[in-house]
């Protein structure tokens, strides 16, 4: 009976035997084998670069819920805390994060702007989250008394546009005001001293200045200005992560549902991530609306009479379309 040759013994003559074409196409495809392994383990893992202020994301950050959603994508959350919303959108101009939350004006001034956002998620409604304040002692009782006032705001903001509208509503033009611009810490200070007369500013904010200086509310947003919670991110992101937008939203919207029924330890839970006293948090958690979902075309249908607004005041350069800010999927 013959043996079996044993090739692995005579490499050369076993090789020789085999057709060249099998030999050339196990070469290639033990290199392509190599090269597709190779690229897989050189991979970049993604990353979602948050930029939040004060609020809930502070408290999606704290519960770290957002990275347990994402962990099984390989997609690594990352956070940046700022004060307000234009920083925020500025940083997103330069690629220096990837999701973020603001206010009604900010998209708007970095649309026009050129910045590449699109939006990703609105809130409902939350007009009694910004307001206009005057110190308890202040003769100032109308916003028609605000004419030759001095008035801080944080430019480029949500709170720009909610005096806008006020003003129109009591009969006063944009220019009728002495417009002071000044970042919540700041604007704060100048309202303590007494360096302006009224200040426009939003929840945590707008608690703490009631609870700890007895700052009176003057008007708040309710039927001037919708004052949703946007969320942002860049276009190149949005078409490349869908997936990890959606997940960003939905994660937001079980923080609000979660809070909604949970007012008290919310509150508890909102004082210990920013450092505020719970009379402050519970405060603004009382009045906050709850909801988060994608953006709409009527969501973008409000933010364009904001974009009308601002132009035919000269506030932006140009007429803006909203819809060139739509999210992808839209």
């Amino acid at each position: 009976m013959n043996k079996p040759t044993n090739t692995a013994a005579y490499p050369a003559a076993a090789a020789s035997r085999l057709p060249r074409r099998r030999v050339l196409a196990c070469a290639l495809g033990l290199a392509g084998a190599w090269s597709v392994g190779s690229a897989w383990a050189q991979a970049p893992a993604r990353v979602l670069r948050v930029g939040h202020q004060k609020g809930w994301l502070s408290l999606l950050k704290a519960r770290g819920t957002l990275e347990k959603r994402l962990a099984p994508l390989g997609v690594k959350v990352t956070w940046t805390e700022f004060n307000a919303g234009p920083v925020q959108l500025e940083a997103l101009n330069v690629g220096s994060i990837d999701f973020g939350d603001v206010g009604e004006a900010p998209p708007i001034f970095a649309q026009a702007a050129g910045a590449p956002l699109v939006y990703a998620g609105a809130s409902v409604p939350r007009p009694e989250l910004e307001a206009l304040l005057v110190p308890k002692d202040s003769p100032i009782r109308s916003v028609a008394d605000l004419k030759g006032k001095r008035v801080a705001y944080n430019k480029g903001s949500n709170v720009q546009y909610l005096l806008v509208k006020l003003l129109q509503k009591h009969g006063l033009s944009y220019g009728d005001v002495q417009s002071i611009f000044l970042a919540p810490a700041d604007a704060r200070a100048a309202f303590e001293k007494g360096a302006v007369d009224a200040w426009l500013i939003w929840d945590p904010f707008l608690a703490a200045a009631q609870k700890a200086l007895q700052a009176r509310v003057l008007a708040d947003a309710n039927g001037v200005a919708n004052n949703r919670y946007y969320y942002f991110s860049s276009r190149d992101y949005a078409t490349r992560n869908p997936d990890v937008l959606r997940i960003a939203i939905e994660e937001i919207n079980r923080i609000d549902t979660w809070v909604s029924h949970n007012k008290a330890a919310a509150a508890a839970e909102l004082a210990g991530v920013l450092g505020l006293d719970k009379e402050i948090t519970t405060l603004y958690v009382e009045r906050v609306r709850f909801g988060t979902a994608p953006v709409t075309r009527d969501i973008l249908a409000e933010q364009q009479e904001i974009a009308d607004t601002f132009h035919a005041l000269k506030l932006i350069p140009k007429k803006l379309n909203l819809l060139h800010a739509a999210p992808v999927d839209l």
